[in-house]
Order: C-alpha cells, then structure tokens, then sequence
C-alpha cells in the first residue's frame, strides 16, 4: 500500500524557508534537522523570495500599511517565541534521538504537538522514523566533483563507467541527477543539454579573435559547486579577463539569480568593464542580471554553449580554488567554508604569483602595477 503524504503546517514551512534563506546551513544540514526532502525546502525558499515583493506592490496604502503592521507582530510573535525554543533547548540539549524520548504521549495537559514545538522537535520527526540522509549519495557527489575538477569533457556516461571502475555498482540515471544537482554537465559541444530558460534571451560571443590588452577590458564570471562535509553550497567569482583578478564573490545553498546579483553589484562597485562574458545559464540570462548589465552600459557575452575555451580562465580559477584550497580543507560548514575561501580569494590576488601572468600577481595587474605586458 502506498505511503501517506506528509502534510506540514505553514508555519513549519515559514520557518524552514527563513532558515535556509539565512544561508548559515546547506540544505542537506536543514533537510537532517528538520526531517523534510532538500527538493521541498528549496520549493519552499523559492516560493518565499517570489512572494515577497508582493506584499509591498500594487496594493492601497491603507492595506500596505494593515500588511506591513500584520508582518511586524509576527515577527515580533516568532522573534518571541524564538528566544523561548532558544531557551528550552539549552535546557534540554540533545540530539533528536534524546528529544524523542523526551516526549509523553500519555500527558493529560499537553499534547504531542506542543511537546514537540517545546523541544524544538519538528512533530513530524516524533511520529516518523527517517531511513537518514544519504551519505553515500555525498561521498558519490564528492568523487565526482574531483574527477570532474580534474576531467571536465566527462558527461554522465564516462563519469558513470569511471565511478564503475572505482567499484561503485552505479547506473547512469543516478549520477546523471548527481551532476544535474552540482550544475556539471561535460563541457564539449552537444546537443540540448542544460537548457536555458525558453523566455530569456541569449547574447552572442563577443570576444573571438578580440585582443584582451587591458584591465577591465573584459568580465566574466561562472558558478562552481564547493563540497562541504555535509551537504554543498555554490560560489560564483566576478574575475577581470586581463589581469585574472578576482573582483567579487559571493556564495548560496541553491542555485537562484540573488547571489549572482550580489557578486555582480560588488563587482560594480570597483569599476565597469565594456564587455561582461558568462555561459549562458539561467542565472545569467535572466532578465535582472542582464538589465543591471544593460543599465551599466557593458555589453553582454555568452560562451557557445558547451564551449569551455570560451570562458577558460574561469574554469582555471575554479581548479585552483579546489585544488589549493577546497580540497585540502575539507571544510565543515557553511561559515568556515565563507572564512576559507575569503582567504584564499586575499592570496590568490594578492600574493600567489601566476606563470602566465610573467609571475606578476593578479592584484598588481588589475591596479596598473605589474610590468607583465
């Protein structure tokens, strides 16, 4: 007999929303904590960020202002009731496993579902007995970003035989969704893979046989998958084509467009390049990043699809960044992840001398200090 369908309150699904958009957790930590699939915190999160411009457009002052005063007491509500659950779950520290016996169902008083809210225990997790995360999925996941970082032009099928040939009996639908969730896909040309959205326009390679002679000439920036213990998050760079200078970064547990706009506004803030290169992803082909490009008067570049060479000093980038620094440190957190690779950003403009670059640093080019021509 088929399983019955959870149903969660909508308060539950506030709360994990606001949770994951915090970005302090991957969602594989917020999926163990709160016992829900990672795909429904990310419908979730989605749902979240698309509703809430609603709630200060289109509507009359007096209704505006009702919605704005209704906000503030549930905050305020939550913001209280936040500091109670904080409260209780130093008294009562423990894993799930300890609050779960914690739990009366017999108390005459209290029932199930406030025993649970009191305990920080989702009720869910009371009654339901999760089969754990999928660790092996992450290991999965964790070999194939190394062999990928070390072979890009491997697509789902020899990423599936050399997985085979390292003894994982694995078929091609499974690591064809592990390398969908890591947004990889082989990087030779083929036909009809990773779509970009139908309704955002795609721009044309501008930089083919164009001499890239200065700073600031020419942008790009891509998106990378970083791993962490549990769980992964994705970091996007803004990088200056001449000088390989990293000018912005910024990282997210999901791939959506807002922190590709954060990195580009930091980008901005430290200059304007005439040309801005990326593939042609949703993200950047969706209509908010190419109209703050457009307002900014730079024009717009996509790489042929499937074509790395178009964009190849990011993909250089994104080796180092994993082989100096994300592989050595196996970080255990989204936070200590942040701190790492903020670090390694600061060396690697400033200190780390590149042989292409006549062993001048990325930050001396960029600033017009280097003798490299």
């Amino acid at each position: 007999m088929a399983g019955v369908r959870k149903r969660y309150e909508a308060s539950f699904k506030a709360r994990v929303a606001l949770e994951s958009l915090k970005g302090e957790r991957t969602i594989s930590e917020l999926s163990s904590e709160y016992v829900v699939h990672g795909n429904l915190i990310t419908q979730w999160r989605k749902r979240v960020l698309e509703e809430l411009p609603g709630l200060f457009s289109g509507r009359h002052e007096k209704e505006a202002k009702k919605d704005e005063e209704l906000v503030a007491r549930l905050y305020q509500q939550i913001g209280q009731l936040k500091v109670e659950l904080d409260w209780l779950k130093k008294k009562l520290s423990g894993c799930i496993e300890d609050k779960r016996r914690l739990i009366d169902p017999e108390h005459p008083q209290i029932p199930i579902e406030r025993q649970c809210e009191l305990l920080g225990l989702p009720r869910s997790s009371f009654y339901y007995r999760p089969a754990g995360v999928d660790r092996y999925n992450e290991e999965l996941m964790k070999l194939i970003d190394e062999q990928y970082t070390r072979t890009p032009f491997y697509g789902r099928r020899r990423m599936t035989a050399w997985l085979r040939s390292q003894g994982h009996g694995l078929n091609i639908k499974r690591v064809s969704r592990l390398m969908s969730l890591m947004g990889l896909e082989a990087i030779y040309p083929k036909p009809r893979l990773s779509l970009a959205n139908s309704e955002h326009r795609i721009y044309p390679y501008l930089l083919k046989g164009l001499p890239i002679i200065k700073p600031d000439q020419v942008w790009c920036a891509d998106i990378t998958y970083i791993r962490l213990r549990q769980g992964f998050i994705y970091l996007m760079a803004v990088m200056d084509w001449f000088s390989r200078y990293v000018l912005s970064w910024a990282v997210s547990i999901t791939l959506e467009v807002h922190f590709c706009l954060e990195a580009l506004e930091g980008a901005l803030g430290r200059g304007c390049p005439e040309i801005f290169n990326t593939d042609q992803g949703s993200q950047f082909t969706s209509h908010d990043f190419t109209r703050r490009l457009k307002g900014a008067n730079i024009r717009i570049s996509m790489d042929g699809r499937g074509r790395v060479f178009d964009n190849i000093f990011v993909e250089r980038l994104w080796r180092s960044v994993k082989y100096e620094e994300v592989y050595l440190k196996d970080y255990q957190s989204v936070k200590e992840a942040i701190s790492g690779i903020s670090s390694y950003f600061r060396f690697y403009n400033d200190q780390r001398p590149h042989q292409a670059l006549g062993y001048e640093t990325p930050g001396a080019l960029w600033r017009g200090n280097g003798q490299w021509n």
